[in-house]
């Protein structure tokens, strides 16, 4: 993520309040977000060289312009997170002290009546920025969250998608460091305990135009990526991330759909929950990955990391068996082939929607259930994405898993931590 060096006019925050430079002429320079403005309405009209009245937007276009800046800080080199024992349940709630978070929840839902499943996703982003957390104003934008919802319509063939950003603080946004709890303009994640220890969560969003009220069980024990939770994204050892996953949720709950009509759905899910310094080496444009609920109770996740020329640059992933043996995979023993392409008509980018996909587990074909799956958020992370509900294929033809495909860094390389 990039940005033009600011211009200072009358119409920019106090000196100390924005964005500033960094960096020695001739050795490359850096956005450094210190976002502490001072005042709300400064807060709200802020954008270098214009005012809202001249550029005919709207404040909520200023406050999502600046927060975007404040979330450059992702774009900045970071420093490997220190490696530490996943500890649980401390470990399902947030990580303030590293840069970039995320929760993520996907899956497939059977409705009454219908011939076809349809497809949901709602992740949390928590972002660090680079103001210190003893910063005297109240108005500092030291963590940043963002919230991605989608549901893959089967019957009108499109993706219905929305999103939120906020800084954390004032009663709008929050996530707990003691479990997982977040909260953003009224949309919630939450994990809950259960009976025998056991536990659920309980996803609530409200879209612009579809809605989910879910609870999420689960039936397996959490699965620890990579070195027990420790899982390498890169060459370089401090390219990795704290990764847990918990496949094969089992969901129960009432989806709102687009005109307001309001059904029952059970189905299956999957959450991935990541923590990282330094995520993408600096030649990587972006990433490949898969996670699917087995049809046997198991779990299948691959994953790799792409340079320009789309050559793999690191993989991974693993396979726990229905019975719970876990297989990792080396980088090594995964690699993904695109077999079909698919051009957004939006946005132009070319994403492979059916690849073949070998790993320990077996060579299996990945086939997107619907092409137009493509989510705009450059309103909040500034990304364009293809995130969809997928079919795993066995070698006879025959389905093996249900789940979704993420390919990033196609409409335009991927950059963060």
């Amino acid at each position: 993520m990039t940005a033009p060096r600011p211009t200072r006019t009358s119409a920019d925050p106090p000196r100390g309040c924005g964005p500033a430079w960094r960096g020695e002429p001739g050795h490359g320079q850096s956005l450094r977000t210190d976002c502490a403005w001072r005042t709300p309405s400064a807060f709200d009209r802020w954008r270098p060289g214009a005012r809202p009245a001249e550029t005919g937007l709207t404040l909520g276009d200023f406050r999502r312009r600046a927060l975007l800046l404040c979330g450059a800080a992702l774009a900045l080199p970071g420093r490997a997170a220190p490696r530490a024992a996943i500890t649980l349940p401390r470990d399902f709630g947030a990580h303030p002290q590293a840069r970039i978070e995320w929760w993520y929840v996907t899956g497939a839902l059977d409705l009454p009546g219908a011939a076809e499943p349809y497809g949901f996703q709602v992740t949390f982003f928590r972002s660090r920025t680079d103001v210190a957390a003893d910063h005297p104003s109240a108005f500092a934008a030291r963590q940043l969250l963002f919230a991605h919802a989608a549901l893959t319509d089967p019957v009108a063939a499109r993706l219905h998608h929305d999103q939120r950003i906020a800084r954390a603080g004032f009663g709008i946004a929050s996530a707990s460091e003691a479990d997982t709890d977040l909260h953003l303009r009224g949309w919630a994640l939450r994990r809950e305990a259960m009976p025998a220890g056991s536990h659920r969560y309980v996803a609530r969003i409200a879209a612009r135009d579809f809605g989910f009220d879910f609870a999420l069980a689960a039936t397996q024990p959490v699965l620890l990526q990579g070195d027990a939770g420790w899982s390498r994204k890169g060459p370089d050892p401090a390219q990795a991330s704290h990764y847990l996953s918990e496949p094969q949720l089992a969901v129960t709950g009432t989806l709102a759909l687009p005109g307001g009509r309001r059904q029952p759905v059970i189905g299956r899910a999957w959450l991935d929950h990541e923590w990282s310094d330094s995520l993408l080496a600096p030649d990587a444009v972006g990433w490949d990955w898969a996670g699917i609920n087995l049809d046997d109770g198991g779990a299948l996740t691959a994953f790799r990391l792409r340079r320009k020329d789309g050559s793999a640059l690191w993989a991974g992933g693993s396979h726990r068996s229905g019975d719970g043996r876990l297989r990792i995979f080396d980088a090594a023993e995964v690699s993904f082939t695109p077999l079909r392409w698919w051009t957004s008509p939006a946005t132009q980018a070319r994403y492979p929607v059916h690849w073949l996909l070998v790993t320990p587990a077996g060579r299996h074909e990945l086939r997107a259930r619907l092409d137009a799956q493509e989510l705009d958020s450059r309103a909040s992370t500034g990304t364009v994405y293809w995130e969809g509900l997928s079919d795993l294929i066995d070698a006879r033809g025959q389905r093996a898993g249900r789940g979704y495909l993420e390919l990033t860094g196609y409409a335009s390389p991927l950059r963060l931590g």
